[in-house]
Parts: C-alpha cells; structure tokens; sequence
C-alpha cells in the first residue's frame, strides 16, 4: 500500500466518524471539509503530480474510493464527480486547459458534471443543449438534470451539441445565465448535492471548450463516463463492506431461540451471500483497473462489467442486510438503511443496469462471430 493511500485512508476514517448519518438525514455535506479535501488532492488521485494530483494508479485509487464508499456514498459521489470533471480535462482538453483546469480541481474548487437532460439520460442522441460559437466566445442554452454535486460546485463541466458534433465546456458556476436548483429529497446519497442546471445564453470565451469541440457526441460522454463507472463499482464494493460489517456484528451479537441469529441457517446463508458479492465485486473491480492501468483494449468492456456487477451486487446485498438487522436497520441514517437507498440509486447512474446489459450482451455476441470458423 503506498504511502498515501494509508494515509488518506485513516483521514478520512476521521473526517467522517460518525457523521455520516447527520449528513445523510440533512442532505448536506460540509463545504469546507470537501474544499480541504480537494487541497489534498484525495478528491480526484489520478490527476498527474505535474498538475497538483497525487498521480494515484486505478487500483490505489479504487481501494481508496471503496473505503469512502464504506464510510459516505455521498462523499464519495462527490468524489467520482471531481474524478470524472478531471479526467475529462484529461483526456479532452489541449495542454493550456491542462495546465489551467487541472491545479484548480486538485486546489480546492470544486466539480460537476452535466450530462443527464429531462429527454436525454442514456440516449445521449437526444441531447438538445447547445452550445453555439459567437465569435471569439461561446454560448450556451441548455437544461440538466440530477448532476451530482452541482450544489457545491465552482465549476461544470457541460456536454452538450456543437456544430454537427458535440462539445464538454468548463462553466464557472457563477457565471450569468447558470441558475441551480438542488434536487429536493432524493432517495439515495441525499448528501451528494445533486441539482438541476439551467443554462439560459451563458456566453464564455471560446477556450472553455475542451479540445476546441467538435467530437462525436457519444464519444464525449463515454470518455467521462469510463471514469464514473470505474468509480461507482469501486463506491459499491466499499457499500458491500459496509452493509457485511453491519450484518455480521448484528447477527453475531443477537440471539433469538436461544442462539446468535449468525447460526439460524437462513440468517447464515444472507451473511456467506454478502460475503460472496463483496469477494466478487471487489475481484471484478481489480481486473478492470488492471486494464485502466494497463490501458487495455479490454478497458472499456472490464469497466462496464465491474460497475454492472458490483452495483447489482451491492443493491442486492444492501437488502440482504437490512433482512438481517430487521428493524434495527430500519431507522433512517442507519448504515445499512443507507446503503439500502445509495445502493440502488448506483443501478441507476452512469448507465443504468439494462444499459450495462446492452453492452455487456453485444461484446459477448461480437466475440462469440470472431471465434466462428471462416
């Protein structure tokens, strides 16, 4: 384990503590804490040290992401926001917008990205935001929905149409024209400052828009989503933590008939099945930050399958947990009642489950016509 991973790992035991629950019941994280954090660079670890970043590999920083994951989904959300925002300056804008972008997420300003549209979630082909060249400027009309972390964000990153492509565009949150509006109660990881975002004749100068734009739009959201679902099946694998954790001590501290509930068979068979999707989720998250690092040809399809694997897993195993813990894990802020709520809601984005499936299925059904005879 490197030096920062151990480190972080013990900070943000600390940070958190036994405030998870009061964050989730208001709805709220800390600003600051997440300001200081990003200082730290803990908020997006991949970012090179050359831009302010720790420089972590995909596998350091999903065990970290897994162990925020066990503590706050909403602060690890927080967390696959800046990460996403980040790698796409990464991998999208030139060397200028490297060198501008970059050292202000890993210097305490904070991140969102906005994809998702009242018409357009997956089918990024109905996206209808526009973001249109007026000279040496741009603007941009548009609306998006449910972007996480845009309560708390100084800067979004907006995808939206450009000429007879597509284009991400880094917005200043306070520039005129962006109005947020935090998203009212939602289900799941209440605390992770989901909005929504309108853009009404946002003008920015032309070099906001990341690599000039002009790409494929599907191109552009899969290159940032790549990032958010390597983050949520790790987020997942930490909420299997979690929820085994909380199962295990309860049924291993409470009797019923005169025995631990541990060893009633059909308590016991919950606890060996939480342990099975905690052990498969973390493997499947493993492999494909093996391809991440390695840059794989299998990246993408690894990617995928991680987060569809663990997300199922996790919602699965959230339920499994709350069966155990009965009433006890009933009580809202609790942690496996949480999970319960964050679990789901990770089924749902950075390409829900039957889109994963989608996927999944036509890479099998690709391979299986390249292994026909000719």
């Amino acid at each position: 384990m490197p030096d920062w991973l151990a480190e972080a790992t013990e900070q943000l035991t600390d940070v958190v503590g036994d405030q998870a629950a009061e964050w989730d019941l208001a709805g709220l994280l800390p600003v600051e804490t997440l300001r200081t954090l990003g200082k730290q660079g803990l908020l997006c670890a991949e970012v090179p040290v050359e831009h302010g970043g720790i420089g972590a590999r995909s596998a350091d920083n999903g065990a970290f992401t897994a162990h925020v994951g066990s503590l706050c989904s909403s602060l690890r959300s927080v967390m696959t926001s800046q990460g996403m925002a980040a790698w796409t300056v990464q991998r999208l804008g030139d060397a200028r917008q490297r060198r501008e972008f970059l050292p202000r997420l890993t210097g305490g300003e904070l991140t969102a990205v906005a994809f998702s549209e009242p018409g357009a979630g997956s089918d990024v082909t109905a996206m209808t935001t526009e973001i249109r060249r007026d000279g040496d400027a741009v603007v941009i009309d548009g609306g998006k929905t449910w972007t996480t972390a845009a309560r708390y964000a100084d800067l979004i990153v907006v995808f939206g149409r450009y000429g007879d492509g597509g284009g991400a565009v880094v917005v200043p949150a306070d520039t005129p024209g962006v109005t947020i509006r935090p998203v009212p109660a939602p289900s799941g990881c209440r605390a992770a400052g989901h909005a929504d975002v309108t853009l009404d004749s946002v003008r920015l100068p032309l070099g906001a828009v990341l690599g000039g734009g002009g790409q494929p739009l599907p191109l552009l959201v899969t290159t940032a989503l790549a990032y958010g679902r390597m983050s949520v099946a790790w987020g997942c694998v930490g909420i299997l933590r979690a929820c085994l954790s909380a199962a295990g001590a309860h049924a291993s501290g409470r009797r019923q008939f005169g025995l631990p509930l541990a060893e009633h068979q059909l308590v016991g068979r919950h606890l060996a099945e939480l342990l099975a999707a905690e052990q498969v989720a973390t493997r499947v998250c493993e492999h494909a930050s093996r391809c991440w690092d390695d840059r794989s040809p299998e990246m993408v399809i690894a990617t995928v399958l991680a987060k569809y694997v663990s997300s199922t897993e996790a919602a699965r195993g959230a339920a499994a947990a709350v069966q155990v813990l009965a009433s006890a894990g009933a009580q809202d802020g609790h942690v496996v009642a949480r999970a319960y709520r964050d679990a789901k809601l990770m089924e749902l984005i950075e390409g829900s489950t039957e889109i994963c499936q989608i996927i999944l299925a036509r890479h099998a059904a690709a391979q299986a016509s390249r292994r026909e005879p000719a």
